[in-house]
């Protein structure tokens, strides 16, 4: 009788709780409900860590308004026993798009991209839409809520998940019963952001994670200055913009790298976000600590692949692998370390996904303790909402669970989901649990039965002997429908059961055979006792499957620990110093505290490692000055102009091809922007310390570099593109001269000590005129290369480098003259139009010009091999192998401004060295050891070590992914992966995770 009573109830707290009082009422009496509502004997978790034992929860009009284990009930009062069950807070989802129509992607299309802003009156960039508010798209979703009910969840915080900055969310209540008029709990909760563009706008810009990352930092510059009463013009985003600081600042970076950057950006800028990740936290559990940022965590958890095909399993990448053994330790690692985060559904193609992922979490250590704050009081907290939502204590929102036991069990059901006071019945929790395992006999033979699964979607499997037979069943009321075949497979009869089940669990009833004859049936409930021994021993079981550990970098050739500088004594090498000193046979080199020590025969240090070099070669390690690998982002190519971004926001220390560089002798590389603008982003100078954090790979106290470009690439001669400026190599100068005349008036303005709005490009091209950022200038024909040396000179600067010119030699004299240097391909020519008059010479006539010359890779497969392009340079030109090895060390080194540290073997230099094989010139020369500040990030030993360790962690993989197979679990078939190599015309993909 008790759901009945809980109808009537329901009905009429709808009177009072649903009608606002102001309101007329055209459909009946005015009534007011009083009643409480009690749940008697339950355990319950007021929250994740107060629990009450037997106890009582009191609500009324939606709110908790008591709980304990001797609360006063008042006379009008409806009560519930639920002996035996336990009752839980709702669960809180703070990232979701619940309610709100997905954008439509703009329809419109062109050989042209868009560069201007579709809005007036807004700010200049569609993709930033702080003025969005969800509220006024919501949609309450019936259908939708269901499922999250049915998951367990009570409220969601909703916004609109379109653009980079997007507007402010709202937090709704799953109360299909109600009206918005009470839902809705907060119609202004949060602002979001993410790095990702609008699908409404066609916009170009940006189109890079690190476009991102500028957009950011200028609007908040701006926002700043607008705040200020500075701006002449109306500018409705950045009102919005200013007018949301105070709420939660949350971020959609959905990787780990992202979550660094976000965090970056908000540090810049006083800004705290709330961000959400992407599940590889604990790859860099320590940097991602140190962000003080609290977390949203999805839970969708990778699926096995399906390696049952050995030549598809073979092209598996060791980190793909890994992912899916390690990301299920993600919330515990987080939990251990202290970082506060919040679990989300957010990425799980249902709600329903939710609850096995999340056991699968508890399984790989995550306590159930920090499970339920992640998911209640966690939550709430980070919305400033813990005294309404997250808890069950007095006051806050009736939002509650009622299961048959613990919520982390995998056989507990969700009986009940109370929102806002209302009730959501999902399991009938008067009726018995019968799942579980049964014996009976009919006709003389002996039967088992399991019964499995949902108690409304029971399943049944039914064995006598060796046979299994096919069998269906249903369960309402407490009574269960069977049918089954019988033992005789070649005849198509069924037997049919219809059961009531007794106080112990047994089923009682009447069989019909297949030919009509009844008799009783009775099956006998196994024991529970037997079941939880079987769970105990199979969870037992499941906690000992192994967990690969992380490595750094977290792929192949990782370090299970990060490598330290040791003292190396080097004896009987071949030294090449690049200096004075030139090549010196049979000499020792000491290296100590990271730097060369010492340089003679016959050295001794007592705590040096002593390493045998006798037939071998040291140099200086190897510098490519025009790299693009160890990069999320290579062009910003959104406008004719990027000075805005920076490399350095998105170097990617996991990238194989560092390790790759190592075991070609680099060291050092200036990772440069592409050449889709004649002014793009700015450089990032690395060493190549495999494993180190990202921050930990650039140079201290770096040379500020950018990359400017000329030629065919910026003036998109093969986009097909007309919209753009400049579309011709004369338009090229006079963007060159605008910008500079621009910079100019800036830099004036700003000395000048009146107010002005700091504009990030603007100032990176006044650092070029006040000569403290050095150009790196992509270049092929001479007439363009001519014309940006007298633009500099106009402007009373010089290029530093130009980079490819492969008509170098046609101008060498006037680039000496001009104090440029020149960084080269070795022998590439006629792989375009504008290559056409290159020659393998011009790296010689450079440099007998007097030209500071480099050979570059340009290509992340040949700058492993650098040593061998050097050598090219003696065949073509007679340049001596000192002067050739110098291209590729002491040459880069100076155009990079580094050859004070780097570049040559010499005492006080940082011990960036290479132990060769060989001749260092030779193509049969191999690395034995990179060294980079004293520490070996490469070792020919190692590596083959490696090899075979790499093998058998794959096996080990293969073999826990086929047994997953086999236990029925869910495989994901294996995509072929290509490593993609990035160059100058290379586009970006904007929602790179890494």
């Amino acid at each position: 009788m008790i759901r009945p009573y809980l109808t009537i109830l329901t009905f009429l707290c709808c009177f009072s709780f649903y009608a606002q009082e102001y309101f007329p009422k055209n459909d009946g009496v005015v009534a007011t409900n009083t009643n409480y509502t009690a749940f008697t004997n339950a355990k319950i978790y007021v929250t994740p860590t107060q629990v009450i034992e037997n106890g009582t929860l009191l609500i009324k009009d939606g709110k908790v308004v008591a709980t304990g284990t001797s609360v006063s009930i008042p006379k009008n009062t409806k009560i519930i026993n639920v002996s035996g069950k336990s009752i839980y807070p709702s669960f809180i989802d703070i990232y979701s798009d619940f309610g709100i129509k997905a954008p439509e992607r703009d329809s419109g299309s062109g050989r042209s991209a868009q560069y201007e802003p579709s809005r007036s009156g807004y700010y200049w960039n569609d993709h930033v839409m702080p003025e969005n508010k969800a509220i006024d798209r919501f949609s309450y979703d019936s259908k939708k809520a269901s499922e999250y009910i049915k998951a367990g969840f009570g409220t969601l915080n909703a916004h609109i998940q379109d653009g980079i900055v997007r507007g402010s969310g709202m937090l709704v209540a799953l109360d299909s019963e109600g009206t918005n008029a009470n839902r809705i709990l907060d119609d202004y909760s949060a602002q979001y952001f993410s790095f990702s563009k609008s699908v409404t706008s066609r916009q170009s810009y940006p189109s890079s994670i690190m476009g991102s990352m500028a957009l950011l930092r200028q609007l908040y510059i701006d926002a700043d200055w607008y705040a200020k009463g500075n701006s002449k013009t109306k500018d409705l985003s950045l009102e919005a913009l200013n007018k949301n600081k105070s709420l939660i600042q949350i971020f959609a970076a959905g990787s780990r790298a992202n979550l660094l950057r976000a965090d970056k950006v908000g540090d810049e800028y006083d800004v705290q976000y709330v961000i959400l990740g992407g599940g590889d936290e604990y790859e860099r559990v320590n940097e991602v600590k140190n962000t003080n940022a609290s977390l949203i965590i999805p839970i969708n958890f990778p699926d096995a692949y399906d390696v049952e095909n050995p030549f598809l399993a073979s092209g598996l990448s060791l980190s793909d692998m890994r992912a899916w053994n390690q990301k299920p330790t993600n919330p515990k690692v987080l939990a251990e370390n202290n970082i506060k985060f919040a679990l989300t559904t957010h990425s799980l193609k249902s709600p329903k996904e939710f609850k096995p992922n999340l056991l699968k979490a508890i399984e790989h250590g995550l306590s159930e303790e920090k499970a339920l704050e992640s998911l209640t009081t966690i939550p709430a907290q980070l919305l400033g909402k813990q005294n309404t939502i997250g808890s069950l204590k007095n006051g806050t929102y009736a939002n509650f669970l009622i299961t048959s036991g613990n919520i982390f069990d995998k056989k507990t059901t969700l009986y009940e989901n109370w929102v806002l006071g209302q009730q959501n019945v999902i399991e009938d929790m008067t009726i018995k649990d019968i799942r579980g395992d049964y014996e009976f006999r009919l006709a003389g033979e002996d039967y088992k039965m399991s019964l499995k699964g949902e108690l409304s979607k029971l399943k049944s499997e039914i064995t006598s002997g060796d046979n299994t037979l096919g069998s269906k069943v249903s369960y309402s009321d407490n009574w269960v429908t069977i049918s089954m075949t019988t033992k005789d497979s070649t005849k198509q009869e069924f037997v049919r059961i219809i059961a009531n089940v007794d106080s112990d669990n047994n089923l009682r009833g009447t069989t019909t055979m297949p030919t009509g004859n009844e008799m009783s049936f009775f099956a006998k409930s196994l024991k529970k006792e037997d079941d939880t021994k079987s769970d105990d021993k199979k969870k037992s079981k499941d906690s000992t499957e192994k967990v690969f550990p992380v490595t750094f970098p977290n792929n192949a050739y990782g370090f299970t620990e990060l490598p330290k500088a040791e003292t190396l004594l080097f004896k009987n090498a071949t030294v090449w110093t690049n200096e004075a000193d030139g090549i010196l046979e049979n000499t020792d080199v000491l290296i100590k505290n990271g730097k060369i020590a010492k340089i003679g025969q016959n050295l001794s240090d007592n705590s040096a490692k002593v390493i045998d070099a006798t037939g071998k070669h040291l140099t200086a390690g190897v510098i490519d000055e025009h790299s693009h690998i160890a990069a999320a982002s290579i062009n910003e190519g959104g406008q004719n102009s990027s000075a805005e971004v920076s490399i350095e926001d998105v170097v990617e220390p996991g990238d194989i091809s560092i390790y790759r560089n190592l075991a070609g002798g680099v060291t050092s590389i200036q990772i440069l922007h592409g050449s889709a603008n004649p002014i793009g982003g700015r450089s990032a100078i690395i060493k190549l310390k495999w494993g180190e954090s990202a921050d930990n790979l650039i140079y201290d106290n770096s040379p500020k570099f950018i990359k400017f470009a000329l030629g065919e690439n910026v003036k998109q001669s093969n986009w097909s593109s007309y919209s753009r400026f400049p579309q011709t190599r004369m338009g090229v100068e006079q963007l060159y001269i605008d910008y500079f005349s621009r910079a100019k008036e800036y830099d004036a303005l700003k000395k000048s000590g009146k107010p002005y709005r700091k504009d990030i490009e603007l100032e990176v091209l006044a650092e070029i005129l006040n000569k403290e950022r050095f150009i790196s200038c992509h270049s092929y024909v001479q007439s363009e290369i001519n014309m940006l040396m007298k633009v500099a000179e106009k402007f009373n600067f010089n290029i530093n480098t130009f980079t490819h010119i492969l008509e170098g030699y046609k101008l060498a004299d006037k680039m000496k003259e001009h104090g440029v240097g020149g960084s080269t391909f070795s022998d590439w020519w006629a792989y375009k139009y504008e290559v056409n008059d290159a020659i393998p010479y011009n790296a010689a006539i450079m440099h007998n010009q007097g030209v500071t010359v480099a050979i570059n890779s340009d290509d992340g497969e040949m700058s492993r091999r650098l040593n061998q392009e050097a050598a090219k340079s003696v065949k073509y030109g007679g340049v001596s192998e000192e002067e050739a090895w110098k291209f590729v060390t002491l040459n880069p080194a100076k155009l990079l401004h580094i050859d004070d540290r780097v570049g040559s073997i010499k005492v006080g230099k940082d011990a960036d060295v290479v132990l060769w094989t060989d001749h260092p010139l030779s193509i049969y020369a191999k690395a034995e050891k990179t060294i980079i500040e004293g520490v070996t990030y490469f070792d020919l030993k190692r590596d083959e070590m490696m090899r075979s360790k790499i093998q058998n962690e794959k096996s080990e993989l293969i073999n826990l992914m086929l047994q997953a197979k086999n236990k029925g679990l869910k495989t994901q078939p294996i995509k072929k992966k290509e490593k993609e190599f990035l160059h100058c015309d290379s586009m970006d993909n904007e929602h790179h995770e890494h």
